[in-house]
């Protein structure tokens, strides 16, 4: 390589036949110095000017912060919407002051983790928690054996195996933990409350799920209306076992990285619709897969039960339409009534095939790949991920 004759550090080198001239190569490389900057560089480029009919230079690119490495991620965990704590007027616990003085026990919890170096901590849930737990195990077994699909059905039964599921207790994070990351390399990062659609996603990229531990208030077991630990480890949580549902929540999070605020929009959008509340065709039958109907006794009957013979025709049933990311993409949402319309793919593969055509039509900064083994981010071209982002104490 010409390179070395002026001092500049290659980074990685890639060829590619060209996709015009099949017997012609592209050639893709990185390498440390600034254009402009670095005389080096310059001459080197001007150099390569003379040897190539095509030299296309991608200069560095400004994008919205994103993790590299998956121990930054505890740079974003904790830039919750809210604190665990400040709950609103109309909440359930709002004027329990045990019960607010428990979620800021939990908060802190969360807020002194470091998913890098440390394991969960264990919580030691009150009797209380554990019947609110076992109402809500009660009231969703039946209809889980009757509306989820397969794959949430399968994993269930390794979690009650493996993982202490059960009515009588709530399951420890740290097992859960280590159960996900032997069986499908996903992991779990508490967090004290809701964070942003960005930081969220963000998350998804390297395989790892911001989860809660806080739960619902014992005065209304079968209503919450935030993510809490049985909307977590009794929605979420089971069909992240599965590796296809781990790879299609990793391309949504991938895609996430750097991009617009508007493409965030979309791409939660698109989440909304299918990890929450997706539908997928099961031998010719409505199964559930989303979290927000595996952990909602009313809204997956809801979205899931057939008509029966005589019924007569009702409005509020709801729409069910065909799985298209790029309809889902534009199409909102309300958070606190049942969903007017559920998108519906043709499996799970289906859902991820679907998923990543949509990502790859994004016009995204870069494209990234996640390197399993040094647990990074690799991004195809420069780029300087803006300043903002607040350091982890």
């Amino acid at each position: 390589m010409t390179s070395w004759k002026y001092d500049v550090n290659i980074t990685r080198i890639e060829s590619r036949i060209n996709t015009d001239r099949p017997s012609k190569f592209d050639f893709f490389v990185d390498f440390h110095g600034q254009i402009g900057d670095d005389a080096n560089v310059d001459a080197l480029l001007g150099k390569l000017r003379g040897m190539t009919d095509r030299l296309l230079v991608l200069d560095e690119k400004e994008v919205h912060w994103f993790p590299r490495h998956i121990s930054e991620l505890d740079l974003i965990a904790n830039r919750t919407l809210d604190a665990g704590v400040d709950l609103e007027a109309d909440h359930p616990g709002f004027h329990d002051v045990a019960y607010r003085k428990r979620r800021a026990h939990l908060a802190d919890i969360a807020l002194k983790h470091r998913m890098h170096h440390e394991t969960i901590p264990s919580t030691e849930y009150t009797r209380e928690e554990v019947e609110t737990w076992g109402m809500v195990w009660d009231t969703m077994k039946d209809l889980w054996e009757k509306y989820a699909c397969k794959e949430y059905k399968t994993s269930m039964r390794l979690m009650e195996r493996h993982c202490n599921y059960s009515r009588d207790a709530i399951p420890q994070l740290s097992a859960v933990a280590s159960f996900l990351k032997e069986h499908s390399n996903f992991r779990l990062r508490p967090v004290a409350g809701l964070i942003s659609s960005r930081d969220f996603l963000n998350g998804l990229a390297f395989r790892t799920f911001f989860c809660t531990q806080y739960i619902r208030h014992p005065s209304k077991p079968l209503y919450t209306p935030e993510p809490d630990i049985c909307h977590e480890l009794l929605g979420h949580v089971p069909m992240f076992v599965d590796r296809d549902f781990c790879d299609f929540s990793q391309e949504i999070g991938l895609a996430s990285l750097g991009a617009s605020d508007d493409d965030i929009t979309r791409l939660a959008r698109c989440y909304w619709y299918s990890v929450e509340f997706g539908l997928c065709r099961e031998d010719g039958t409505k199964k559930a897969y989303g979290a927000g109907l595996l952990s909602s006794f009313g809204e997956l009957e809801y979205a899931c039960r057939d008509r029966v013979d005589g019924e007569e025709e009702d409005d509020e049933r709801p729409e069910i339409r065909p799985w298209d990311p790029e309809v889902a993409a534009n199409l909102e949402f309300p958070i606190t009534t049942y969903q007017p319309v559920y998108f519906i793919a043709d499996s799970l593969q289906d859902g991820k095939v679907k998923m990543r055509k949509y990502c790859e039509g994004l016009s995204r900064p870069f494209h990234a790949l996640f390197n399993s083994q040094t647990e990074t981010v690799h991004i195809d071209r420069p780029v300087r991920r803006a300043k903002g982002v607040p350091c982890s104490d």
